[in-house]
């Protein structure tokens, strides 16, 4: 229970706090723009340069980690379309639907629960995940879309469509640039690590409370079933397959909580953003971002229990 009370709830709070202050009128849906035009663009890009140009690359960028994390997202997703398709969607919708079991919360809600958890030394981890998860989970994404979307026409397009998705996303830009410094060895001159501190401190609170009033906007709609089956892709076997994974592979203790609780958290946002580019499926996208941030309180609180 403490790992609840402790760890989960002010996190979930802070969230909740900006969906009330959404719903209640004390916070515009302009101001909520803005609010993560700020996180999405600078802040969080910042806190993610920050994060690569510290780690150790040869230390923390480790196949087997990025292995374990993986495996379970692209189980995600291929239950994701399989479980689509099982249920009548079109392959369009199923791609979008499998998407929201690919792309996890890595960075909004992994980043503040496993900080809190286990400790900010664990990050470098986190930073190892998240450095490849926009990408490459655009470029499963975008190049299984462009797939079915051909009706085995050419794709030569395709390599132009997969690295605008990627690189017109400020996340991917801030995590280039760190790898840049990191690999250069570049060293930042003071006053600018300075001023990048205090926009890091601001990153993750804001950005939380952003959440909150975007999750307003969302609604309950479309079939059970499959919000049933994101949750299950997100919350259940994403995080289950990294774990035995994780196991059968000896990652440390601090790998294993690493991996196992980023692959634990709910759908991104960036799901119904993919969805809503492609114009499929958006309502299921939008309920499974909902409905699987609600749920991933208790799951999140179960991973916790099971973990070392």
């Amino acid at each position: 229970m403490s790992a609840l009370l402790d760890v989960i709830l002010p996190v979930f709070l802070l969230i909740g706090a900006g969906y009330l202050a959404v719903w209640r009128g004390l916070f515009t849906d302009t101001g909520v723009d803005g609010l993560m035009a700020y996180t999405q663009r600078f802040a969080i890009p910042c806190l993610l340069f920050r994060g690569i140009v510290e780690i150790d690359l040869g230390e923390e960028f480790t196949w087997p980690l990025l292995l374990t994390f993986y495996t379970g997202a692209l189980s995600g997703f291929a239950l994701g379309v399989a479980g689509a398709r099982f249920f009548g969607r079109p392959w369009e919708e199923a791609i979008a639907i499998g998407f929201c079991g690919l792309f996890s919360n890595s960075t909004l809600l992994g980043l503040p629960i496993t900080e809190r958890a286990f400790g900010s030394d664990i990050l470098r981890y986190n930073y190892a995940i998240i450095a490849i998860h926009p990408p490459l989970c655009y470029l499963i994404g975008v190049t299984a879309m462009e797939i079915v979307r051909s009706h085995g026409e050419p794709l030569a397009g395709l390599p132009r469509k997969v690295t605008r998705a990627m690189f017109h996303n400020a996340l991917v830009i801030g995590i280039a640039l760190g790898f840049v410094v990191n690999l250069s060895g570049i060293d930042l001159p003071e006053v600018a690590d300075d001023a990048l501190d205090l926009i890091i401190r601001s990153a993750l609170p804001a950005a939380l409370f952003g959440l909150g009033g975007i999750l307003f906007r969302y609604k309950i709609e479309g079939d059970a079933k499959i919000i049933a089956l994101i949750c299950t892709a997100s919350l259940v076997v994403h995080p289950s397959v990294a774990w035995l994974l994780g196991a059968l592979l000896n990652l440390s203790v601090d790998q294993l909580r690493a991996a196992v609780l980023t692959a634990a958290m709910a759908p991104g946002v960036n799901t119904y953003i993919f969805a809503n580019i492609y114009g499929r499926a958006q309502r299921s996208a939008a309920s499974g971002v909902l409905v699987g941030t609600a749920f991933s309180i208790l799951s999140v609180w179960l991973w916790l229990l099971i973990l070392p």
